[in-house]
């Protein structure tokens, strides 16, 4: 079972300040106002939950463990195997913006596309965009085999969207011919490792460990390579 360490944030609000630290333990230094961003978009996305259902965590101690620190923990190693340049990212599934809208605004070099099947997902992206001023973000209402982009993503990125293989049949199509999958797991997933090893024209690149910060769970980062 997930626990979440205790964390400052106990009276309903989430206070910029304290993300500073558990940030600098990912290696990531961000400004004020990018902090003052993520603390934003956390109130968003608890005020939202409480009428629309986005996520099942409700107190803000573990939205910022489980959600945000969670997504930023891949943010360091999609740098580390891509390179420091101005990438297009899809983000499959992204329901309440998670992994996008942290690293949207974590990383202004990546220029994230969040697709989303529910309407009313997509409208709560579409709110945050506005909000917080995020130009480096577009919200798509769409299944994701049913998008048609001006021009292929150099990243697929996925948080408990689907198996491996499904994720690669649905987005195989999406991705450049040097892109990557990065696909967020707990446990590694030997039974879809076994099934994706049956699907022609794709390699295993990478299984990373993540540490995140303040949170007691397994968590790796699967990344996948086209042939």
């Amino acid at each position: 079972m997930e626990r979440s360490r205790p964390s400052p944030a106990s009276d309903g609000a989430v206070d910029s300040a304290q993300l500073r630290p558990a940030l600098a333990a990912l290696g990531l230094a961000l400004s004020d106002s990018q902090l003052e961003q993520l603390a934003a978009y956390a109130q968003l996305l608890l005020r939202w939950n409480a009428v629309h259902n986005l996520t099942a965590i409700a107190a803000p101690d573990q939205l910022i463990s489980r959600h945000l620190l969670d997504s930023l923990a891949i943010l360091g190693e999609i740098r580390r195997i891509v390179g420091d340049r101005r990438l297009r990212v899809l983000d499959v599934g992204a329901g309440g913006g998670l992994p996008g809208i942290p690293l949207a605004i974590a990383d202004p070099g990546l220029h994230v596309t969040l697709v989303d099947k529910v309407q009313k997902k997509v409208a709560f992206l579409t709110q945050v965009k506005l909000e917080l001023r995020l130009v480096n973000v577009e919200c798509v209402h769409a299944r994701v085999e049913a998008l048609r982009p001006a021009a292929p993503y150099d990243i697929v990125v996925a948080r408990a969207f689907a198996s491996l293989a499904e994720l690669v049949r649905l987005t195989r199509n999406l991705i450049a011919a040097n892109g990557h999958w990065f696909a967020m797991k707990g446990a590694p997933p030997q039974a879809e490792f076994d099934e994706l090893a049956r699907l022609p024209g794709v390699r295993v690149l990478a299984t990373v460990k993540l540490h995140v910060p303040r949170l007691d769970a397994e968590r790796h980062l699967i990344v996948l390579q086209p042939l």
